[in-house]
Protein backbone atom coordinates (compact mmCIF):
# COMPACT_ATOMS: atom_id res chain seq x y z
CA UNK A 1 0.00 0.00 0.00
CA UNK A 2 1.29 3.07 -0.50
CA UNK A 3 2.00 5.64 2.21
CA UNK A 4 0.58 9.59 2.37
CA UNK A 5 3.39 11.83 0.27
CA UNK A 6 5.64 13.23 2.33
CA UNK A 7 6.12 17.06 2.82
CA UNK A 8 9.26 18.70 3.27
CA UNK A 9 10.61 19.34 6.77
CA UNK A 10 9.97 22.85 7.57
CA UNK A 11 12.34 25.01 9.91
CA UNK A 12 11.34 23.88 13.20
CA UNK A 13 13.68 21.25 14.08
CA UNK A 14 17.28 22.19 15.53
CA UNK A 15 20.80 19.97 14.90
CA UNK A 16 22.18 19.08 17.89
CA UNK A 17 25.34 16.64 19.05
CA UNK A 18 24.41 12.94 19.43
CA UNK A 19 25.95 13.12 22.66
CA UNK A 20 23.34 15.66 23.65
CA UNK A 21 20.45 12.56 23.08
CA UNK A 22 18.43 13.50 25.87
CA UNK A 23 17.38 10.32 28.30
CA UNK A 24 18.60 6.82 28.41
CA UNK A 25 19.12 5.19 24.93
CA UNK A 26 17.70 1.81 26.86
CA UNK A 27 14.89 3.85 28.47
CA UNK A 28 13.86 5.43 25.28
CA UNK A 29 14.15 2.89 23.00
CA UNK A 30 12.92 -0.17 25.17
CA UNK A 31 10.53 1.52 26.97
CA UNK A 32 9.23 4.71 24.89
CA UNK A 33 9.73 3.08 21.90
CA UNK A 34 11.13 4.40 18.20
CA UNK A 35 10.15 4.32 14.79
CA UNK A 36 12.20 3.14 11.82
CA UNK A 37 11.75 4.52 8.62
CA UNK A 38 13.77 4.07 5.57
CA UNK A 39 12.68 5.02 1.46
CA UNK A 40 13.35 7.14 -1.69
CA UNK A 41 10.94 9.80 -2.16
CA UNK A 42 12.91 11.26 -4.45
CA UNK A 43 10.52 10.55 -7.56
CA UNK A 44 7.88 8.98 -5.49
CA UNK A 45 6.87 10.97 -2.22
CA UNK A 46 4.82 7.89 -1.19
CA UNK A 47 7.84 5.16 -1.33
CA UNK A 48 8.94 4.42 2.11
CA UNK A 49 7.36 2.74 5.23
CA UNK A 50 8.00 2.81 8.80
CA UNK A 51 7.76 0.38 11.92
CA UNK A 52 7.46 0.28 15.73
CA UNK A 53 11.10 -1.24 17.21
CA UNK A 54 11.99 -1.84 21.08
CA UNK A 55 15.35 -3.19 20.18
CA UNK A 56 18.31 -0.82 19.25
CA UNK A 57 21.22 1.32 20.65
CA UNK A 58 23.41 4.00 20.13
CA UNK A 59 27.02 3.99 20.73
CA UNK A 60 30.84 4.26 18.92
CA UNK A 61 31.72 1.73 16.58
CA UNK A 62 35.05 1.95 14.36
CA UNK A 63 35.77 5.94 15.27
CA UNK A 64 32.08 6.44 14.40
CA UNK A 65 28.87 7.11 16.38
CA UNK A 66 26.43 4.86 15.67
CA UNK A 67 22.76 3.20 15.79
CA UNK A 68 21.94 -0.36 15.67
CA UNK A 69 18.39 -1.62 14.82
CA UNK A 70 17.31 -4.75 13.84
CA UNK A 71 14.17 -6.09 11.42
CA UNK A 72 12.38 -9.22 10.49
CA UNK A 73 12.74 -9.89 6.86
CA UNK A 74 8.95 -10.33 7.23
CA UNK A 75 8.68 -6.63 8.02
CA UNK A 76 7.35 -4.12 5.64
CA UNK A 77 10.25 -1.98 6.19
CA UNK A 78 12.85 -4.38 5.86
CA UNK A 79 13.14 -4.04 2.32
CA UNK A 80 13.03 -0.06 2.45
CA UNK A 81 15.97 -0.52 4.85
CA UNK A 82 18.10 -2.63 2.49
CA UNK A 83 16.92 -0.65 -0.40
CA UNK A 84 18.35 2.57 0.77
CA UNK A 85 21.25 4.31 2.25
CA UNK A 86 19.79 6.53 5.30
CA UNK A 87 17.12 5.22 8.01
CA UNK A 88 16.08 7.52 10.57
CA UNK A 89 14.82 6.89 14.19
CA UNK A 90 12.26 8.79 15.57
CA UNK A 91 11.22 9.15 18.85
CA UNK A 92 7.92 10.75 20.53
CA UNK A 93 6.47 12.38 23.46
CA UNK A 94 4.53 10.21 25.44
CA UNK A 95 1.31 11.36 23.82
CA UNK A 96 1.52 9.42 20.80
CA UNK A 97 2.65 6.09 22.26
CA UNK A 98 -0.80 4.94 20.43
CA UNK A 99 0.32 5.83 17.62
CA UNK A 100 3.57 3.94 17.91
CA UNK A 101 0.94 0.91 19.12
CA UNK A 102 -0.66 1.00 15.90
CA UNK A 103 2.70 1.29 13.74
CA UNK A 104 3.60 -1.88 15.18
CA UNK A 105 0.85 -3.93 15.49
CA UNK A 106 -0.45 -3.19 11.59
CA UNK A 107 1.52 -3.25 8.61
CA UNK A 108 1.96 -0.63 5.89
CA UNK A 109 1.29 -3.84 3.33
CA UNK A 110 -2.34 -3.06 4.29
CA UNK A 111 -2.65 0.08 5.46
CA UNK A 112 -1.26 3.76 4.95
CA UNK A 113 0.20 4.30 8.37
CA UNK A 114 1.23 7.48 8.88
CA UNK A 115 -2.86 8.16 8.19
CA UNK A 116 -4.01 5.36 10.59
CA UNK A 117 -1.39 6.67 13.59
CA UNK A 118 -2.13 10.54 12.78
CA UNK A 119 1.21 11.12 12.08
CA UNK A 120 2.56 13.53 9.25
CA UNK A 121 5.35 12.49 7.38
CA UNK A 122 8.50 14.93 6.46
CA UNK A 123 11.65 14.19 4.70
CA UNK A 124 14.64 16.47 5.31
CA UNK A 125 16.26 18.45 2.75
CA UNK A 126 20.22 19.18 1.59
CA UNK A 127 23.05 18.03 3.42
CA UNK A 128 24.33 14.44 3.68
CA UNK A 129 20.72 13.77 5.83
CA UNK A 130 18.76 14.98 2.81
CA UNK A 131 16.01 12.30 1.77
CA UNK A 132 15.77 11.20 5.39
CA UNK A 133 12.06 10.58 6.30
CA UNK A 134 10.75 11.15 9.99
CA UNK A 135 7.22 12.74 11.21
CA UNK A 136 6.13 16.54 11.79
CA UNK A 137 5.28 14.93 15.68
CA UNK A 138 8.66 13.61 16.41
CA UNK A 139 10.40 14.72 19.19
CA UNK A 140 13.75 13.83 18.02
CA UNK A 141 14.88 12.39 15.07
CA UNK A 142 18.18 10.43 14.42
CA UNK A 143 19.47 9.86 10.92
CA UNK A 144 21.97 7.14 10.04
CA UNK A 145 24.07 6.47 6.87
CA UNK A 146 24.27 2.60 6.66
CA UNK A 147 27.61 1.54 7.34
CA UNK A 148 26.98 -2.73 7.79
CA UNK A 149 23.80 -5.09 8.00
CA UNK A 150 24.31 -8.65 9.36
CA UNK A 151 21.53 -11.73 9.60
CA UNK A 152 21.41 -13.52 12.63
CA UNK A 153 22.56 -16.77 12.56
CA UNK A 154 21.16 -19.12 15.03
CA UNK A 155 24.31 -21.17 15.68
CA UNK A 156 25.76 -18.02 16.97
CA UNK A 157 23.93 -17.55 19.68
CA UNK A 158 25.38 -18.73 22.92
CA UNK A 159 22.64 -18.65 25.23
CA UNK A 160 20.36 -21.00 23.28
CA UNK A 161 17.11 -19.91 25.18
CA UNK A 162 16.95 -16.77 22.86
CA UNK A 163 16.68 -18.57 19.99
CA UNK A 164 13.42 -20.76 21.35
CA UNK A 165 12.34 -17.26 23.15
CA UNK A 166 12.35 -14.88 20.59
CA UNK A 167 12.40 -16.86 17.23
CA UNK A 168 9.69 -19.13 17.25
CA UNK A 169 9.10 -18.64 13.54
CA UNK A 170 13.01 -19.20 12.40
CA UNK A 171 12.15 -15.52 11.26
CA UNK A 172 15.56 -13.94 12.27
CA UNK A 173 16.39 -10.36 12.41
CA UNK A 174 18.68 -8.06 10.21
CA UNK A 175 20.94 -6.21 12.00
CA UNK A 176 21.46 -2.56 10.60
CA UNK A 177 24.60 -0.47 11.97
CA UNK A 178 24.57 3.16 10.66
CA UNK A 179 26.55 6.29 10.84
CA UNK A 180 24.86 9.13 12.84
CA UNK A 181 25.13 11.89 10.43
CA UNK A 182 22.32 13.85 11.77
CA UNK A 183 20.63 14.60 14.97
CA UNK A 184 17.31 16.89 14.80
CA UNK A 185 15.35 18.52 17.82
CA UNK A 186 12.13 19.81 17.88
CA UNK A 187 12.35 23.51 18.54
Amino acid sequence: MKQTEVIPADAGWAEKDIREFAGSPAKRIGDEWMLISAGNVSGDKGNWNTMTASWGGLGVLWGKNVAFMFIRPVRHTFSFANGNDLFSLSFFDKQYRKSLETAGAKSGRDIDKAAECSLTPVVFAGGPAGGAISFKEAAEVIICRKLYTHDFDPAAFLDPSIDSACYPARDYHRMFIGEVISVKAKL
